[in-house]
């Protein structure tokens, strides 16, 4: 039987909720069986979702609201959905209770990085300087920089030696990492590009989108198919 991966989805004016299948379709090629996470506040459910998925992508989206971490809102700050936040930290947390397999993408980094208790730029462009571009300008399936990747790291097995160049659709970013975790890449500019928990199975946050480059990019392929790899693993 294929391994249930679920999928969290975007929550747009509060009501409407929408998944790119560009998510879906990564994990169907990689041996896994889709699933959308519907917006659930009752404890209850959610702790059987995490229960019952055998591994969930958090996928990416909007800005994430600064009192998670102890901040006031900066002028960078962009829209946030305060629902989604919350349903996606208590998941997150169940999920590692669990030692399920996770990737999160882009915000879903910023989220798990929040999650186990650490924080992040609101607005890199006004809180740093000297950056790359980290908003591309080309199409989604476009590698438009390249990653260092920390050696030892389940990212830099998955390259297998070869240079890694991402997209980029951010402009928050991860900041403090949690002892609990390490910084799996990042970009020239010192920008944090992936963090790995040093505890878990399967646990990841990467900033770019492999999904928009799966179907072509080997690399970003094998970080799906080890994320269904290790969901196919039963306790």
């Amino acid at each position: 039987m294929r391994p249930l991966i679920g999928l969290t989805m975007s929550l747009q004016e509060e009501r409407v909720q929408t998944l790119s299948r560009e998510y879906s379709d990564a994990i169907r090629r990689a041996g896994g069986t889709p699933v959308a996470i519907p917006y659930c506040h009752d404890p209850e459910i959610v702790n059987e979702m995490a229960q019952r998925l055998d591994g969930v992508v958090l996928t990416g989206g909007g800005d994430i609201d600064p009192s998670l971490f102890g901040e006031e809102p900066l002028p960078g700050l962009r829209e946030i959905v305060p629902e989604r936040d919350r349903m996606e930290t208590a998941l997150v947390r169940l999920l590692l209770e669990r030692d399920k397999p996770l990737l999160a993408i882009c915000r879903g980094c910023q989220v798990l990085n929040i999650a186990v208790g650490g924080d992040m730029y609101q607005d890199l462009y006004t809180q740093r300087e000297g950056l790359l571009q980290h908003d591309q300008r080309s199409p989604r399936h476009h590698a438009t920089h390249a990653i260092q990747l920390v050696e030892g790291t389940l990212l830099h097995r998955l390259a297998q030696g070869n240079p890694v160049r991402v997209n980029s659709f951010h402009h928050q970013a991860v900041r403090r990492v949690p002892s609990s975790f390490r910084i799996a890449a990042r970009t020239a500019d010192g920008v944090i590009e992936a963090i790995e928990s040093a505890r878990h199975r399967f646990v990841v946050g990467v900033q770019w989108h492999p999904e928009c480059m799966a179907e072509t990019d080997a690399f970003s392929r094998r970080l799906f198919e080890a994320l269904v790899e290790a969901a196919g693993r039963r306790f």
